[in-house]
């Protein structure tokens, strides 16, 4: 009796001590039963309870067989009725292997720190039986297919062949390793619209290939309603065929002659679409950042998360070459996990409506995320602003002023961010590094407002009690994770960082997370009597040897070198800084393509080429050293005089032939499409440059 009374008292004190408002999953739901086979596009849908009134976020998570639990969608904010929130439907497409995976959901409120969990299994049952040992299926893209064949050995490889039928070329997807006894899944990309492929496996055992039985797949047409494709025209052809696709980011900007929305697209050397990508948020349009290897992109795209009105690059996601979102991320969940690593000014813009001096928040993704860091990490540029005090950067308003920077942010292999670098960290008093005061104004100045295009998203703009023009101080566009630092022994690398309104390239004291966070040097022209810390070698006797407004700064090679970067010229081509007061030459008023060595012992940067590239683009742009020797440069905005509009141009280059180092180049190919941000020459769809 004595017991039965101690267990009622436990249970009641128990019950006193429970949370008033505790969270519930009340359902998992996908809108298709289990089982269901590979390929299959299954919608999961979570509701969750809260007296509290919420509200509540929802992150999916998937244990595939076997495996290990990944974050897939990250926490972003469902929808109420009442105390009930239904979060965002998530769409996923199982391509991996046959067996029981788990998906996860966890419900968390944010305000109270509550949270709930429920998971479920779910059966996924292969296409490719003893009996039918290779199936070909289509996706939701015309131009991919999903092919699928039974297992192979342990400590074999496979890849899929594919050529077109009545021709002689093959095609073929990435090494995979084999995981018997499931079968083997490939998306199969890189194919022109409505053509038969002959497709095949080829398992590769001790170093002996052995082919498969084939079956054949006909390709679909291009959409015709829903999405507007681009053209693209060929002016030169004598590309490098080992490099024979073109991978194009149309960016269009009204003010730049169109403003279609055209979807991401692979060209081959001949100027044909064999391949595309339409994101789906509400813009239909993308930053791709960077292909990844094996296939598939990082994309930074617009949708709603946490915030119920701004919807730019709210999101960065991965996605496969049939574009499926593979992991998603979104600024509502990296806000909360910077405030949780103690960024002051990491937080949600959302809600701010009297900012004062020292009001700061971080804002959107914007202009690159790059999955080149050790153990699978991420590192993403994010608009960061902050409210400085009257005549902030030489303002005459009389009012607090509007200043956005930058944040890079470090996520782990699971997404969570788990290292930033803040440009505003020395005026709060964190590192102290003097390479880059608020006071080095940006050389040209340029503003933003709420609405400016090639702006991020402005939150804190306040009628009467901010000046009414924000500065776009920094603008960075590029990230480049420089593994060992360069150094011929291993140590941890650092993370190199371009800033085009500043005209420098930076180096951050990254070393894996370990590092200081300062600057550990800057890379750029003296303009405004502020100087950066190399000397350039001027072997060419250019009238202005560095770059300006410069983009796409990487190091080839996996670091090893050259540097390649796109020099838009903007600082160079203005009347009032540059050579344009004095009537430049064409030289000296078109954008570059520029490669050059720098030694951080000697501090010395040294050009290798700076190409003339027939006209300027103010903005965007892309560079990149071929194995062979050449260079390609996609000259993005260019304004075609006799046709009153802008295109974009895909150029590969010879640097001899017999160009010279510095002007006019030898033109081996020149592919003519819509305005672009990035553009990529590739040997695949699944090989990546090597930046």
């Amino acid at each position: 009796m004595l017991n039965k009374t101690l267990s009622f008292l436990i249970a009641a004190l128990g019950a006193l001590s429970a949370p008033a408002f505790a969270v519930t999953v009340t359902a998992l739901t996908p809108s298709q039963v289990s089982p269901q086979p590979i390929g299959k596009t299954i919608r999961w849908t979570a509701t969750a309870m809260d007296a509290s009134g919420g509200p509540v976020a929802f992150q999916f998570n998937i244990t595939p067989p076997n495996g290990t639990s990944t974050m897939t969608i990250d926490f972003n904010l469902g929808t109420a009725n009442g105390n009930t929130w239904t979060s965002r439907p998530f769409v996923w497409v199982p391509t991996g292997i046959e067996g029981t995976y788990k998906i996860q959901v966890i419900a968390k409120n944010f305000t109270s720190g509550k949270s709930a969990v429920k998971s479920v299994n779910y059966q996924v049952t292969a296409v490719a039986t003893s009996s039918t040992p290779v199936v070909v299926e289509r996706t939701a893209n015309p131009l991919v297919a999903l092919f699928s064949t039974t297992s192979c050995t342990a400590r074999s490889n496979m890849r899929v062949a594919y050529q077109k039928t009545g021709t002689t070329k093959v095609y073929v997807t990435n090494w995979v390793s084999c995981h018997p006894p499931a079968t083997m899944t490939f998306e199969v990309a890189g194919m022109v619209p409505s053509t038969t492929y002959k497709m095949y496996a080829q398992t590769k055992t001790g170093g002996k290939i052995t082919n498969g039985s084939s079956v054949n797949f006909t390709t679909g047409a291009l959409p015709t309603t829903g999405i507007t494709f681009p053209s693209y025209t060929i002016d030169t052809a004598a590309a490098d065929t080992t490099y024979p696709v073109i991978v194009h980011n149309p960016i269009t900007f009204a003010s730049g002659g169109t403003s279609t929305v055209y979807p991401d697209t692979a060209t081959d050397l001949s100027g044909n679409i064999i391949w595309y990508y339409q994101a789906p948020d509400i813009t239909k349009s993308d930053v791709m950042t960077r292909p990844l290897p094996g296939g598939g992109f990082l994309t930074l795209q617009d949708d709603y998360a946490w915030d119920p009105v701004v919807t730019q690059e709210q999101f960065l996601r991965q996605i496969d070459l049939a574009g499926n979102i593979v992991r998603e991320t979104n600024m509502g969940a990296i806000q909360q996990e910077l405030t949780a690593l103690g960024a002051v000014d990491g937080g949600s813009c959302t809600g701010i409506t009297n900012p004062v001096v020292g009001t700061a928040c971080a804002g959107s993704f914007h202009h690159d995320a790059i999955a080149t860091l050790p153990n699978g990490g991420l590192a993403a540029l994010l608009s960061v602003e902050r409210i400085y005090p009257a005549g902030t950067q030489g303002d005459t308003t009389g009012l607090p002023v509007d200043i956005i920077g930058d944040m890079i942010v470090v996520l782990n292999s699971n997404w969570q961010a788990v290292w930033y670098w803040d440009s505003f960290d020395p005026e709060g008093g964190f590192n102290g590094y003097a390479k880059l005061p608020i006071s080095r104004t940006a050389p040209l100045g340029e503003p933003c407002t709420a609405d400016t295009s090639g702006c991020p998203p402005v939150f804190l703009l306040n009628p009467g009690t901010i000046a009414p023009l924000a500065h776009d101080w920094l603008h960075a566009n590029s990230l480049y994770y420089w593994p060992n630092d360069g150094a011929t022994t291993s140590q941890p690398g650092d993370i190199i960082w371009s800033s085009r309104h500043q005209d420098f390239v930076f180096k951050i004291d990254y070393k894996d997370g370990a590092g200081t966070k300062d600057i550990l040097w800057r890379m750029g022209p003296t303009v405004q009597g502020a100087a950066g810390d190399f000397a350039f070698n001027n072997t060419y006797n250019d009238p202005w040897p560095w770059f300006s407004h410069q983009h796409d700064f990487g190091i080839e090679n996996g670091g090893a070198g050259p540097t390649t970067l796109f020099d838009n010229g903007n600082t160079r081509i203005s009347p009032t800084l540059g050579l344009g007061s004095s009537g430049c030459k064409p030289y000296d008023c078109n954008s570059r393509g520029m490669a050059i060595t720098f030694d951080e012992s000697t501090m010395q940067v040294t050009p290798i080429i700076s190409l003339d590239l027939g006209g300027y683009s103010t903005a965007m742009g892309s560079a990149q050293l071929e194995p062979n020797g050449n260079y390609f440069f996609v000259n993005p905005i260019y304004f075609v005089l006799a046709q009153r509009s802008t295109f974009a141009f895909s150029e590969e280059f010879s640097p001899s032939n017999p160009a010279p180092q510095m002007g006019p180049a030898v033109v081996l190919f020149d592919l003519q499409g819509p305005q672009q941000y990035r553009g990529f020459q590739m040997p695949s769809l699944y090989n990546p440059p090597t930046t």
